[in-house]
């Protein structure tokens, strides 16, 4: 490695900024595109480039003297992407792949034809097909409702329940997927390099917001046993081997009421799922990035302790600068991390950062998981 190595990120949201804060320890440069320098990665990188990742002119020209890209977001130009790879470019992940997960319906066919386990499912065009669909008696409740291209943090999915919910339904093309009958909800981040050496992270247990759609709390190890542990394990493995990326993948899982392990979705980065690696296990799932796309050995991925880790959001009713109440009664709290993502504004349930409490006790983690949850109130002046 070159002590100018030059890393290019195509993001600069908290995801790019804990990426640049993971390599700021090696003599690597990190360089960050998006339009404004104000975003998290902003005061962490090494160079800021002020441009539009979905822009090919923009990417293109961002690319041209970086040894590795990589993305924090899959919203990219990836025309731009498969250019710079005819070029010599490295790029991780693969913009094949990359156009394959960011479409959730090519995503759902991508598991069918590799045999990997998903719920079934069906494509729709817009919301009057879905509607004429229940009415025939095609589509029955429950389901949800999924948007193709563009969701995001529980953004883009409607669970429809009855005739109640109708008005939820999104008026996008979408895949529909029965409601899963499950009784947790798994997440596997597995990393792999160019060598082909492949290392996954202990499988986590996520709590959503029912109403919110978003991870309430992350809990590491996840309460299952190890035959579940290890064919989740095993599942991430095979997905990220069938889509051929070098990087990280998140690997969300259903585990249904008869132990079945299906595939929820995928995201081909560091993730919400992966945050509390910075403090709870030996390499963090953003050094371990770094490793998988610079063909360096992965790092281990043991727990040096149990976790609980808890989105910090904007609280309702608040728009405007941003304001941490009672954040010195939760520093107070043995055990807690906090990570703050430099947004300066605040809006509600936005995440404005993270908290990671570790103890031995994962019942006591998560109590004070739920104390700084309740006590933390990011709110405007």
């Amino acid at each position: 490695m070159n002590s100018n190595y030059k890393i290019g990120i195509l993001g600069g949201g908290q995801l790019g900024k804990m990426l640049t804060l993971a390599a700021q320890n090696w003599d690597v440069e990190t360089h960050i595109l998006d339009v404004s320098k104000d975003f998290p990665a902003g005061n962490s990188c090494t160079h800021f480039i002020e441009g539009d990742f979905k822009n090919y002119k923009d990417v293109l020209k961002f690319g041209k003297d970086k040894d590795v890209i990589t993305v924090e977001i899959e919203s990219v130009n990836t025309e731009a992407l498969m250019e710079l790879q005819l070029q010599g470019k490295i790029i991780h992940p693969r913009p094949e792949a990359l156009n394959l997960i960011k479409d959730k319906g090519l995503q759902k066919n991508f598991y069918q034809i590799n045999n990997l386990p998903t719920s079934s499912f069906v494509f729709y065009e817009n919301e009057k097909d879905i509607a004429a669909a229940i009415k025939k008696g095609d589509l029955k409740y429950p389901f949800v409702q999924k948007a193709r291209t563009g969701g995001y943090d529980g953004r883009g999915v409607a669970v429809i329940k009855s005739e109640k919910d109708i008005s939820k339904i999104l008026p996008v093309a979408s895949v529909v997927e029965p409601l899963v009958d499950i009784q947790k909800e798994l997440s596997v981040v597995v990393a792999r390099n160019e060598s082909g050496e492949v290392k996954t992270f202990p499988v986590v247990e996520m709590e959503f917001n029912p109403s919110l759609n978003l991870v309430e709390y992350l809990i590491c190890p996840a309460a299952v046993s190890e035959e579940v542990a290890k064919k989740s394990e095993e599942i991430a493995i095979a997905t990220i081997e069938a889509f051929d990326i070098c990087g990280l993948l998140a690997v969300e899982l259903f585990l249904t009421k008869d132990n079945e392990i299906l595939i929820n979705e995928v995201a081909p980065r560091p993730h919400n799922s992966g945050h509390h690696s910075i403090d709870a296990c030996v390499t963090s799932q953003y050094q371990q990035h770094l490793r998988a796309i610079m063909n360096l050995p992965l790092g281990d991925t043991s727990i040096q302790m149990p976790s609980v880790m808890v989105n910090l959001l904007g609280a309702d009713g608040y728009t405007g600068d941003a304001v941490y109440e009672n954040f010195d009664k939760c520093m107070a709290v043995a055990g807690a991390k906090f990570h703050l993502y430099g947004k300066k504004i605040t809006k509600p349930f936005r995440k404005m950062g993270h908290a990671t409490v570790v103890d031995s006790d994962i019942v006591k983690a998560k109590e004070k998981a739920k104390y700084i949850m309740d006590t933390l109130k990011i709110c405007t002046k």
